[in-house]
Parts: structure tokens; C-alpha cells; sequence
């Protein structure tokens, strides 16, 4: 099985942390990875997005044309990348940045509240948190929860490996925002 997953927003919204701990992830439970982020020279801001391909198989090209799952947490986003979800594929996005929602009926289309889940835990950032345990919740790869966390500390600095039962906390706020 191959999952092929595109992760889009502004930087700053923790678009290529989400993709570098799913990697990780993925990783850990032997599955063949890619991880290909690509952003402009803005840090924060400007837009941002990262491809990761998870599979039994060995990947032949980090280089997608569509996608199993996008994940877009801003118009432009949504607006590039619509068009490349496969027919059958799930778009997840936050209604928060999003003006005009996902018009195809070919696909699984995921409304969350994820800044408002944040809200209500009493800390913003915890948001691509949140968003990462929609993305885990919809995924046909189910990540063992324990390679998601040795994803966090992989990708985390030490200094924040404090904050790891809080992402955790987000990530299963996430999961529970997803209907299916």
C-alpha cells in the first residue's frame, strides 16, 4: 500500500513540521518514506508545503502529480491543490483560513475546527497538532501513536521535548474532530 500526502498552508503553520514528524513515523514503522518540503524564501508568512509518500514498496520519485490526501490549511492552498486530490481521495482542511470550501463531490471532503480546538485547550500553538490527528484519523497507514511521539522528539529540539504530552493531547483532540 501507498499513501501520498500533501501538507499545504502558510509558513508558520508548523505545514513542514507536520510532514517531517509523519516521516519520521513512518520510519519507525518500516515503511518506505519520502519527505519533500518546498516553501518560498519567506519564513513565516509565505506559503509553505510538504509532500510525504509512506509505502511498503520503494518509491520511485518523491515527485507527485496527485494526491491520496491533502491537508490545506489556506485558500491558496485549497485553491492549488483541490484540483490535485484523486478521485476517491480525502481533503482535510480548517475552516478558519478557508473562504470558499471544496466544491468536488468525487472525494471525501474533512470540515475541522482546528483553531477552535486549540481555544479550547488554552493553547494556539498547539494547531498543526491538531491538524496532524485529523490527518492520522484519515489515513488508511494507522501510525502507532508511541512512532508519532518518537517522531515529535526526533523532530522537536530537546528543550521542548517538555511540550510532547501536550502535542499528544492536540493530536487526540484532532482524531476526535474528524466524523466519518
Amino acid at each position: 500500500m501507498t499513501q501520498e500526502i500533501i501538507i499545504a498552508g502558510f509558513g508558520g503553520q508548523g505545514v513542514l513540521s507536520m510532514g517531517k514528524i509523519l516521516a519520521y513515523s513512518g520510519l519507525m514503522d518500516d515503511k518506505e518514506v519520502t519527505w519533500m518540503p518546498a516553501y518560498g524564501p519567506e519564513q513565516r508568512g509565505g506559503t509553505a508545503n510538504v509532500t510525504v509518500i509512506l509505502s511498503d514498496e520503494p518509491i520511485s520519485s518523491p515527485i507527485l502529480d496527485s494526491y491520496d490526501i491533502a491537508v490545506v490549511l489556506n485558500q491558496q492552498s485549497l485553491d492549488k491543490f483541490e484540483s490535485k486530490v484523486k478521485p476517491g481521495g480525502v481533503i482535510i482542511y480548517d475552516d478558519n483560513g478557508i473562504h470558499n470550501p471544496p466544491t468536488r463531490k468525487d472525494i471525501t471532503v474533512v470540515r475541522i475546527e482546528a483553531m477552535n480546538a486549540c481555544l479550547e485547550m488554552g493553547n494556539t500553538k498547539t494547531y498543526n497538532m491538531v491538524v496532524m490527528g485529523a490527518l492520522l484519523e484519515m489515513m488508511d497507514y494507522k501510525l502507532p501513536m508511541e512512532n508519532i511521539v518518537k517522531g515529535l522528539k526526533k523532530s522537536l529540539p530537546e528543550r521542548h521535548h517538555k511540550l510532547i504530552p501536550l502535542n499528544e493531547a492536540a493530536i487526540e483532540k484532532g482524531r476526535t474532530l474528524v466524523t466519518h
